[in-house]
């Protein structure tokens, strides 16, 4: 959808430049902190805040009370999306997407991103609903109705691998009007998704002599967030195999987390899952995550060196880190409620791991996790496989995370160069970050 147009004719030029060059540096101020957003990302919605001032600077007040359409609401509205909790793996922002072999049908996407869980487009419009045309100007190729924008996207979306959605969610940031929004659930059935969206009265701040004041603020309580699904095979979680209870006496923090895997996989919950890979699983059985780090303090220098040789800073900042943070803790949070699976390849790698570099209670530890996660086929998604196998996309990792994207579970991973290599690609991919643990020998 192109960048909506607000216009205001009934203040002078010169008021009209002042506000909306103020909403300029508060919308600049909040990418700037806007958590889990690439630079590439952050540098693409600088640009358009930088074009906007740009565009402003070559007005001037002497040009009467001439009405100014500008673009800043809608990147106000595009921000207010990114800043909703249920979004994660943001990988572009305001850019084309375009029919494969072809140049001719481009649609323009806000957002390419998961949302709660799933890979989804979000299509982003700051316009009054009285310039949304359902039926726009057949004549015209510029200026499509809403429908025919709609079923681009949609031909677009189902023709994608890559980058393709399980949905497109429309966010009108000022509603529709009555008969757009009929027309709209007459022929394509969205769910209305508003009651999923926070913090609808959206401020922007700025500090000024030490305290934080509001400069400019705007409601989306009138908003329409519609969602769209895209024709892709849905994944009945709650058939992956349970765990039968048992019996275990294991204490600690890694007998609360066994405890709770158990609980997950061996009863109803709402379908959620998680999947794990290597690193992760190394996390959960290292000596440094169970009861070891002044134990590995205490080592004299010398063998530690030869005990972990290149790699003995790594270890130690991975101890000190496991005295501020448990990591048990944040990984009990993240799989609470939620099945833990783990692929064939991450299992035999995981075993070879364990075996060649465990000590005894990491290798007690290892049999114990591996009794209560499911083990699932190999199976990654056809969008993961689709992206080309390079060194930093390698097919090893295309498989562990792909198996995640195939069940729309997010993967808890260390592994945050493959995260990113993925996401420069502009594919959306959801996941958990934990900070890593190294074997041992314990």
């Amino acid at each position: 959808m192109d960048a909506d147009k607000e216009c205001d004719s009934l203040i002078t030029l010169d008021t009209i430049i002042k506000q909306t060059q103020k909403r300029c540096e508060a919308v600049m101020d909040k990418i700037e902190i806007l958590p889990n957003l690439s630079l590439s990302c952050k540098r693409t919605l600088t640009r358009l805040v930088q074009s906007e001032l740009a565009f402003l600077s070559r007005l001037t007040s002497t040009d009467s009370t001439t009405s100014v359409c500008v673009n800043i609401g809608h990147i106000e509205s595009v921000v207010h999306v990114l800043q909703q909790p249920n979004i994660s793996g943001v990988s572009r922002v305001c850019k084309t997407i375009g029919l494969q072999n072809t140049t001719s049908k481009r649609a323009h996407v806000d957002i390419v991103c998961t949302f709660e869980g799933n890979p989804v487009w979000f299509v982003v419009s700051d316009r009054n609903p009285k310039y949304i045309s359902w039926y726009g100007q057949q004549e015209s190729s510029r200026n499509k109705g809403l429908c025919d924008k709609i079923q681009l996207l949609l031909e677009v979306a189902h023709n994608s691998v890559a980058l393709k959605p399980v949905s497109i969610i429309f966010f009108f940031s000022n509603g529709l009007d009555r008969f757009t929004l009929d027309k709209f659930h007459t022929e394509f059935e969205p769910v209305d998704l508003k009651s999923k969206f926070y913090n609808f009265d959206f401020s922007f701040s700025k500090e000024l002599e030490g305290e934080w004041i509001d400069i400019l603020s705007r409601s989306y309580q009138h908003a329409s967030v519609l969602e769209i699904k895209v024709n892709c095979p849905q994944m009945d979680k709650n058939q992956l195999p349970f765990i039968k209870p048992n019996n275990t006496n294991l204490t600690g923090s890694f007998g609360d987390l066994i405890s709770l895997m158990m609980l997950s996989n061996n009863g109803k919950t709402d379908g959620d899952i998680v999947n794990f890979d290597t690193t992760a699983l190394v996390a959960i059985v290292s000596g440094i995550s169970n009861s070891g780090t002044q134990k590995l303090l205490d080592t004299p220098e010398d063998e530690l060196k030869a005990r972990f040789k290149g790699n003995t800073e790594f270890v130690i900042s991975q101890v000190l880190s496991e005295i501020e943070s448990p990591i048990h803790m944040d990984i009990i949070k993240v799989i609470s409620g939620r099945k833990c699976v783990i692929c064939e390849s991450v299992c035999a790698e995981f075993k070879e791991l364990v075996l060649m570099c465990g000590g005894v209670n990491e290798k007690l530890r290892a049999e114990q996790l591996l009794k209560v996660v499911v083990v699932v086929p190999d199976s990654p998604s056809g969008r993961m496989m689709s992206l080309p196998t390079t060194r930093k996309l390698g097919l090893k990792n295309k498989i562990v995370f792909g198996t995640g994207d195939y069940w729309h579970a997010p993967t808890l991973t260390a592994n945050m160069g493959f995260v990113r290599a993925v996401l420069q690609t502009g594919m959306s991919l959801f996941t958990f970050e934990h900070r890593p643990r190294a074997l041992t020998g314990d």
